[in-house]
């Protein structure tokens, strides 16, 4: 039905009360706090009761929702800022009181109590029965509504009941859903952190397998290098004894060349002699010298093909091949102790690799 809304006289500070009455409203019943009055860690206030309620509501493995104690710790989010509240064995009995708001509500109370300085009166006024008040509610047409339109007016066939036990049903119906939607919120969240806490491991986890794929590759590298460090002196060995002898061969050489040279510059400065005599006395000697060192036989020449190297050339394909099918194994522990014993397994294999490359099938 349509009401409208009428006020009495307003005292001065009225409104003042007003304001402050809003500043002293429970955000769990909605009403004016009821002592004792607890402050949380985020300095918001609740009555003790219904602090109780919401921690009970989020906490319902601790204990009964009906019980006045609590015999464990817990935790609830305020209702406020959705603050984590974390509490000890006390429970809410080991919230702080706040003795501010206490003697605020007790200074409003009397404030409110004296006729000069109370607060200002609304009341919802009947649009029919302009004089009266709104007091029933229409449980049929669920409004609220007067007294006159129960008796003669559009109620007088429905249900009523009094205005204020609906009013204290419905506060309460409200204040229990309420605590049940913090609750709810509180289980989502709680959802939430998990999960979260889920992203946080996926990244650790990740982290420290990259690092152990990055070891492992490493190590593998490093057996590598070792290797082909080793392959490499091998190939410089053999070729320090191949350029010794040729050059060996090639100082040998040098010296009969040099002999020889010098030996045939003697010989034609003899043939040029005039003097028969003279010439005769020298050319049986430089003759007999001649013919020796035309039958002087110098050490063989290296045989054809000793300058190759091709035997030192090496064939990876093979291992090559191997090395692309490194795969990840969906089914090995994740543990410290199992990526150890992995870490050795593969050094083993890079060992096994090594004596692979040193048997005959790696060179060719």
């Amino acid at each position: 039905m349509n009401f409208t809304v009428g006020f009495k006289p307003l005292l001065g500070d009225a409104h003042n009360m007003d304001n402050l009455e809003k500043q002293l409203i429970c955000p769990i019943c909605l009403e004016m706090f009821s002592k004792p009055v607890v402050i949380l860690p985020c300095q918001h206030n609740l009555c003790r009761k219904c602090a109780n309620d919401v921690f009970q509501a989020s906490n319902p493995l601790w204990q009964s929702r009906g019980s006045t104690t609590v015999s464990s710790g817990g935790r609830f989010r305020c209702p406020s800022c959705r603050h984590e509240v974390v509490l000890d064995r006390h429970g809410v009995y080991g919230l702080q009181r706040n003795l501010l708001v206490e003697n605020i509500i007790d200074i409003y109370k009397q404030e409110s109590s004296r006729p000069l300085h109370s607060k200002a009166e609304q009341h919802l006024m009947c649009e029919e029965h302009e004089d009266e008040k709104i007091n029933i509610y229409c449980l049929s047409c669920e409004v609220p509504t007067c007294s006159l339109c129960k008796v003669f007016g559009a109620h007088k066939d429905c249900e009523v009941a009094p205005l204020p036990t609906i009013y204290k049903r419905q506060k309460s119906e409200l204040s229990d859903g309420i605590a049940m939607l913090v609750a709810g919120n509180d289980r989502v969240q709680a959802v939430i952190t998990q999960m979260e806490e889920v992203c946080q491991t996926i990244e650790d986890n990740s982290r420290r397998q990259k690092q152990l794929l990055n070891q492992r590759f490493e190590t593998l590298c490093a057996v590598l290098e070792e290797r082909k460090g080793e392959l490499l002196q091998a190939l410089a060995r053999e070729q320090e004894e191949k350029l010794q002898r040729v050059r060996g061969l090639i100082r040998q050489y040098g010296d009969h060349l040099e002999v020889s040279s010098k030996l045939v510059e003697s010989a034609i400065q003899s043939m040029e002699e005039p003097q028969m005599a003279l010439y005769l006395q020298q050319a049986k000697e430089l003759i007999n010298k001649v013919g020796a060192m035309s039958k002087v036989e110098l050490a063989g020449r290296p045989e054809p093909g000793y300058e190759s190297m091709e035997q030192f050339s090496v064939n990876v394909e093979h291992v090559a091949e191997m090395l692309r099918t490194i795969d990840f194994q969906p089914g090995a522990a994740g543990d410290e102790e199992d990526d150890e014993v992995a870490l050795e397994g593969d050094e083993s294999n890079a060992g096994l690799e090594e004596e692979r490359l040193d048997g005959p099938e790696g060179l060719h």
